[in-house]
């Protein structure tokens, strides 16, 4: 039978130990292996590993020795409980050496769990689990997780649900990260809400996202955009002795004041624009960036632009003589007083 990406969720989080066998295939590896993971988790349990319950056979040993299918399948363990037998990085060459498995699958024997890469719609392995009245064939596509898998995710491990707000919110970041990356996100937020009943929050989503490249300069170029233009100088020696080169300052601080631009001149107002950022912001530094693009203003912003731009080209230029540090620290100095303006 064939699951539906809708059905295959709920499938995912709550798999049947009756059902024969399940297929999960895609173009994407990371994804297969986390689904695969999930489902064999939830079936034999945190200690089914160590109690021998699973059985990993790879492709290319089921093609060297056909009966170790059927002998994993049908072996009874030590310990009480269901068992899997997976076979991983499954081809069409191998259809025929599962369909027996299939075939004589019996309730009590291990459920046979199997995973491939992209299938056609022609495939034998995959038009053999669809076509089994007691198995599944579930398609795993190269997209972002969906809002119903993300809940899912939540419930499991054991987070209150939040506001509608911070959903889009971690919604959005499921879009920008990378997969792996989500999910050791999702992982840190269950940590993080241990025995901790209150829902989640924008602020706890910032305090588990993976941090932005330009984080180490974060001091620096919120001082220069609060207008603190005397607090300039030490953290500026400071930076210098930590190793970081003018012309990445300067670069991480025209990237910063271009998103305070795209937030500002947004046609919905700084509020509406900051939503729509990417990658996302979150939380206090959220609110701290629609405070320092309301303050600044669409024409300020532009003169910072432009002065930043000539800073980079005189960094750039083989015919500068003044320090570059120091001449990347009277650019900000003079942003600082832009602000006060």
């Amino acid at each position: 039978m064939k699951l539906s990406p809708r059905e295959a969720t709920g499938y995912f989080a709550k798999p049947d130990a009756g059902k024969t066998g399940l297929l999960i295939y895609g173009p994407d590896a990371m994804r297969i292996a986390l689904k695969r993971q999930q489902v064999i988790a939830t079936l034999i349990g945190p200690s089914g590993e160590e109690e021998m319950r699973l059985t990993r056979i790879p492709s290319a040993n089921l093609r060297k020795d056909p009966a170790i299918l059927i002998d994993a399948m049908t072996a009874q363990s030590f310990f009480p409980g269901p068992r899997v037998a997976f076979v991983e990085d499954a081809t069409d060459a191998i259809a025929k050496i599962i369909a027996p498995a299939l075939e004589e699958w019996r309730t009590g024997d291990a459920q046979i769990v199997v995973t491939a890469s992209q299938l056609t719609a022609k495939s034998a392995l995959r038009k053999m689990f669809e076509g089994h009245n007691n198995a599944f064939a579930v398609a795993i596509y190269d997209e972002p997780p969906s809002r119903a898998e993300i809940e899912a995710e939540l419930l499991r491990a054991q987070i209150t649900m939040p506001e509608r707000d911070v959903m889009d919110d971690l919604t959005t970041l499921s879009r920008e990260l990378d997969l792996g990356d989500f999910r050791q996100t999702l992982e840190k937020l269950a940590l993080y809400k241990l025995n901790d009943s209150a829902p989640l929050s924008s602020e706890d989503i910032a305090a588990c996202a993976p941090a932005s490249t330009e984080a180490a300069l974060d001091d620096v170029i919120n001082i220069v955009a609060e207008a603190r233009s005397g607090e300039i100088g030490p953290i500026m020696r400071k930076l210098q002795a930590q190793g970081v080169q003018p012309v990445g300052l300067c670069i991480a601080t025209l990237r910063h004041f271009k998103t305070l631009y795209a937030a500002a001149s947004d046609p919905g107002g700084a509020a509406q624009g900051i939503g729509k950022l990417r990658p996302p912001v979150f939380g206090p530094r959220r609110d701290r960036m629609l405070r320092q693009a309301q303050g600044w203003g669409i024409y300020n912003l532009e003169a910072a632009l432009s002065l930043l731009v000539d800073t980079d080209l005189k960094l750039r230029s083989a015919g500068q003589h003044a320090p570059a540090m120091v001449l990347v620290e009277r650019c900000l100095i003079r942003l600082a007083m832009m602000a006060r303006k």
